[in-house]
């Protein structure tokens, strides 16, 4: 029996880039969508690592599913690191889709000199086990690829997984990819705000790339590579 596992989005291009980068784990993914779960978590966290857990952990518990989400966002340098974790808010209900995220960053990006205009991807992920009694330890994975114990209550605000009502942590990684922000919009492919960030040592923007080379460079791809093995270990246990 193949293993149900919860991507936490309705966002149908974030859930096609995970079907490619788990391709050939024992898992059947499915959406917020297919479980047919509409409720919205409360993003409240002041880092990606703590949305990441929140969401997991929530949706873990409502699905009753191993569940697998992330917190990702674009920190601008000249910009003192915004929009950071309320990327996908950026500018409030003034701001309705993707476009319009870009059209105000580019805005409030206009008077800053091509040399000051670097930024990073940043992405958290989290898998949450709904039975709270997970065998696996929990480790925390750096862009170092190495395994590093995840001290309880310090970079998730959880101190107790023995809590079978609560899920447990099996895994949470990071994955990070610099670049520079262009002046205006290049590229189809991918989403959020890919069509300005620039990667110099490519000479395109992330959504000029094929979805081949972004899925091996990107952010996610980074944190994904790293719990990866920690979900295939996971199949031995279930």
């Amino acid at each position: 029996m193949v293993t149900k596992l919860l991507i936490a989005t309705g966002n149908l291009g974030k859930l096609r880039e995970y079907a490619t980068l788990l391709a050939g784990l024992p898992y059947q993914l499915v959406s917020l969508n297919d479980v047919g779960i509409t409720q919205e978590v409360n993003e409240t966290g002041e880092t990606f690592e703590e949305n990441a857990w929140l969401k997991a952990s929530e949706y873990s518990s409502i699905s009753g599913l191993l569940t697998l989400a992330d917190d990702s966002g674009l920190e601008v340098d000249s910009l003192n690191g915004d929009p950071g974790v309320r990327s996908a808010r950026y500018g409030g209900e003034a701001c309705r889709n993707d476009e319009d995220r870009v059209a105000l960053l580019l805005k409030n990006m206009e008077d800053i000199p091509w040399e000051k205009r670097g930024a990073q991807f940043q992405c958290v992920i989290a898998i949450a086990d709904p039975s709270g009694t997970s065998s696996l330890p929990s480790y925390s994975f750096t862009d170092d690829q190495k395994p590093h114990p995840i001290s309880p209550g310090k970079a998730i605000p959880r101190s107790d997984t023995s809590v079978d009502s609560e899920p447990s942590r099996v895994a949470q990684a990071e994955g990070s990819v610099a670049g520079m922000i262009q002046y205006e919009s290049q590229g189809k492919n991918g989403f959020g705000y890919d069509p300005v960030f620039y990667l110099p040592e490519y000479g395109r923007t992330a959504a000029q790339l094929t979805p081949t080379l972004k899925n091996q460079i990107s952010h996610r791809a980074k944190a994904v590579e790293s719990v990866a093995e920690a979900l295939q270990k996971l199949t031995t246990y279930r």
